[in-house]
């Protein structure tokens, strides 16, 4: 089959198309033929190893994938051959074929397709475990979405929305704030300008956000805590800005505000009953049609350090899909 290959440590533009052998599902294992793979922030650092994750060399890249189970493993009942499901794998999934704990295979409703399948998964859990269980929002509350073109950032826009919260979408270009308003943000903000803390304040008439979702870091999170209201939460996503922030603990202790850490990876192992009733909600919304991932671009398999490359020079708006 053929599969991207890292070989050895560094930016995407040394991943290789290699032809490897077909993997063969474990006890409890499907293999899934790949129709569509995610593209995710993750995928980048991990080749780079720059990621919690760091795999022995060498190894296949890619988390998630969308495709049809064509084997499977001892103690798998065999009519799952034939489904198409969806699956956060971690490794493996930037080619042709990828093995699955069966467990981690979720049956895709028939309305979904592979490429919006291949973009939901870990952008929207990541958004909705963030939201609603970390940050606790509520219905009437300010959230603030810094990174809000992106693919966890248009997820956390939908999802406060869905929420019943005001959203404020902060991004650094115009065709990013524009994804964010067809996303269904109420207010937008350009923090690559002066003063957008200023935008901020008065688009909150001075009462701050509730909730910021921050998957940038930088010297943006040390404007957005500045803009924390009284007991508001800062969910620490992630760090796209590649400087990872030193808060100021005396500004968290001023506002009676909490910075929260969200890592749905490690949510999902450890508690996995907890995070399939949020999957299940989740695929309900998308088949309702009440969640509409944003696909800024589809690349062919053999593009995918261009797709890698495009994700960390923050050219993407919305989430990148490979096609094997």
């Amino acid at each position: 089959m053929k599969a991207i290959h890292c070989v050895r440590w560094g930016m995407p533009d040394q991943l290789q198309l290699a032809e490897l052998p077909l993997p063969q599902p474990a006890a409890g294992e499907v293999r899934i033929k790949v129709a569509a793979a995610g593209v995710n922030f993750p995928d980048a650092l991990i080749v780079q190893k720059k990621y919690q994750l760091q795999p022995p060399l060498p190894f296949v890249p890619g988390t998630e994938v969308a495709g049809t189970v064509d084997a499977v493993g001892e103690g798998v009942d065999a009519q799952r051959i034939g489904e198409r499901v969806v699956a956060f794998v971690g490794l493996g999934g930037f080619a042709e074929f990828v093995c699955a704990p069966a467990t981690h295979a979720v049956r895709l409703p028939p309305s979904v397709s592979d490429e919006v399948a291949a973009a939901f998964t870990l952008t929207f859990a990541t958004s909705q475990h963030a939201l609603l269980d970390r940050g606790q929002l509520k219905t009437g509350e300010t959230l603030l979405v810094l990174g809000a073109g992106g693919g966890v950032g248009l997820a956390a826009v939908e999802l406060g929305k869905l929420a019943g919260a005001r959203v404020v979408a902060a991004a650094s270009s115009a065709d990013k704030l524009a994804a964010a308003r067809e996303h269904g943000a109420d207010v937008l903000v350009d923090y690559s300008q002066p003063g957008w803390r200023d935008a901020v304040k008065t688009a909150t008439e001075g009462h701050g956000a509730d909730v910021v979702y921050d998957p940038v870091g930088g010297r943006v999170t040390d404007d957005a805590l500045r803009l924390l209201a009284w007991r508001g939460r800062l969910l620490v996503v992630g760090f796209a800005a590649g400087e990872i922030p030193q808060l100021p603990a005396n500004l968290l202790l001023l506002k009676g505000a909490s910075a929260v850490g969200v890592f749905w990876g490690e949510f999902a192992k450890r508690e996995p009953r907890a995070n399939a009733a949020m999957l299940a909600e989740l695929f309900d919304a998308l088949a309702q049609g009440r969640l509409k991932p944003h696909i800024g671009r589809v690349y062919p398999l053999a593009e995918a350090p261009r797709a890698l490359a495009d994700l960390l020079e923050r050219r993407a708006v919305g989430k990148l899909v490979l096609r094997p």
